[in-house]
């Protein structure tokens, strides 16, 4: 029988039919810019990858990105996918030293970036002599991938031939706990994230979607759905609080997706006031957890928009989702729900023995099924680790209610070890962040002579407001005993973030030990 009669039609496939329906339909603008139509943003696909197989790229070539938000980022990405390229992301806000080791880890063979990246890719260069670079626009050293692209003529879509176990992108871990780690997503991990963003994410109809992330690195993955939905996306150079909210209100924006700090920093900004965010249906976030009096604040004060998703770079997009009508404002236990798991796959919270624990309990969130990750890139041993006794290890401890909603206690990794006891700093956290003084709460241990680790607050405080340490010390302890409160309150400026926007604790622990 001939392989390809039951073949799945994988991400290629997928972009590349959508791509040849309704030529005429608005689908891409970068804001000041022109909106492009589906058959423009198809011919410059087939355009951009005509330039890119012309240098050699193809499939299985390792190819990494570096550049602000452009339509010819989403071009690229979009030629990644239908030559079969493996991209390895880098994020735009990482350092030098990061994206070292992105091109040595990833064994990159070329970088593409643009202007404002051009002495980064340089020095990139040296260090690595092998690495060849193409670029968004003249730049010393490189071919101008955007002149390249321009000679060639429009051509029929025909997407690669993948198949399930093809690594289609190297991600990494946020780097969190050491060096970030390469997760190779295949193509049936591209498939079924994409399956499961257009079943069970809550998409307006047709959706306006606004992207402030970088596109080179997550912020693409929001193009395909919004594509299949029947939408259009506009982006935005870079996240602005200003900015933002200026663009829902200018062009009736229905949802966007969005990480804690930055719904933060809307609800801080002074202008907050100033704008008409009415259009607003639906606001995705998820990354890393938020604060439960923060989320109800967006929520009194922006509407009943938001709709979580969790999962992590090795299962993404999404594990469980807390939907918008399960957001609870008179339930801040719920509001620290990361949600209910996805018919889509299977998940189990687990004791240190690959036991399922009771309801109430804290056990890891472990996890089964096509979403899953084949692996860390040539780390055998770590990925026997992370998938002992058959489940994927999120490395998240939960507790699940009797309605099946799950709450995170915090990260494995993160857990405070004092006198003996086990302190989840991410239960601190939440506590410390109703007090309304309170803007954003860390919560790390740090080294003590006695206890061996001591419960250390990292605060940082509403414009104008002020609060005594003893205060904050005073609230955990009326509600989880004087053992987990603060023995330690630093009041400061910014909370380290990694570059996909989550609190830098490594950075934290460094810096107060």
């Amino acid at each position: 029988m001939d392989d390809d009669l039951h073949r799945p039609l994988y991400v290629p496939d997928l972009l590349a039919n959508a791509l040849s329906q309704d030529p005429q339909r608005p689908l891409l603008q970068l804001l000041g810019g022109p909106m492009l139509s589906v058959g423009e943003v198809r011919d410059a696909a087939s355009r951009f990858v005509q330039a890119l197989a012309s240098v050699g790229i193809g499939k299985g070539t390792r190819v990494g990105m570096l550049s602000a938000n452009r339509p010819e980022v989403l071009h690229t990405v979009n030629a990644f996918q239908l030559l079969a390229v493996i991209s390895a992301p880098m994020h735009p806000l990482g350092g030098f030293d990061d994206h070292l080791h992105v091109v040595n880890d990833a064994a990159l063979e070329w970088l593409i970036f643009d202007a404002r990246y051009a002495e980064r890719a340089l020095q990139l260069a040296k260090q690595v002599p092998s690495l060849r670079l193409l670029a968004f626009g003249a730049q010393d050293g490189a071919d101008d991938l955007c002149v390249r692209a321009e000679t060639f003529a429009p051509r029929k879509l025909v997407p690669p031939k993948v198949g399930p176990h093809d690594v289609q992108r190297l991600g990494y871990s946020g780097g969190t706990t050491g060096k970030p780690k390469a997760i190779a997503s295949v193509h049936r991990t591209g498939l079924q994230t994409v399956q499961i963003m257009m079943a069970e994410w809550e998409w307006p109809s047709p959706p306006r979607f606004l992207s402030c992330t970088p596109l080179s690195h997550a912020g693409a993955a929001m193009f395909l759905p919004t594509l299949l939905k029947g939408g259009t996306m506009l982006v935005l150079p870079a996240f602005e609080p200003a900015a933002v909210m200026q663009a829902i209100q200018d062009y009736r924006i229905n949802c966007m997706m969005l990480v804690p700090t930055m719904i933060y920093a809307l609800l801080d900004h002074p202008r907050f006031g100033d704008f008409d965010l009415s259009s607003l249906e639906t606001i995705f976030y998820g990354a890393s957890a938020i604060a439960p009096a923060r989320l109800k604040e967006a929520i009194e004060r922006i509407g009943p928009v938001f709709s979580q998703f969790y999962g992590q770079a090795e299962a993404p997009m999404a594990v469980t989702m807390l939907r918008k009508r399960e957001h609870d404002v008179d339930d801040l236990q719920r509001l620290a729900s990361c949600g209910r798991p996805t018919p889509w796959v299977h998940v189990e919270l687990l004791d240190a023995d690959n036991r399922p624990v009771a309801d109430g309990e804290p056990g890891e969130i472990c996890v089964r099924g096509p979403l899953i990750m084949d692996g860390y890139r040539d780390n055998p041993q770590l990925t026997a680790e992370v998938f002992a006794g058959g489940w994927l290890h999120s490395g998240d401890v939960a507790v699940r209610d009797p309605g099946g909603f799950l709450r995170i206690i915090d990260r494995t990794k993160d857990m405070i070890v004092s006198g003996g006891f086990n302190i989840y700093p991410r239960e601190i956290e939440d506590i410390l962040s109703q007090h309304p003084a309170v803007a954003q709460v860390a919560v790390i241990g740090t080294p003590h002579e006695k206890w061996g680790e001591a419960v250390t607050a990292l605060v940082v405080l509403r414009s104008g407001q002020q609060v005594v340490a003893d205060e904050l010390a005073a609230m955990v302890t009326a509600r989880k005993g004087a053992f987990q409160a603060p023995k330690r309150v630093e009041f400061i400026a910014a909370i380290p973030q990694t570059a996909v926007g989550k609190p830098d604790k490594k950075a934290l622990r460094a810096r107060y030990a």
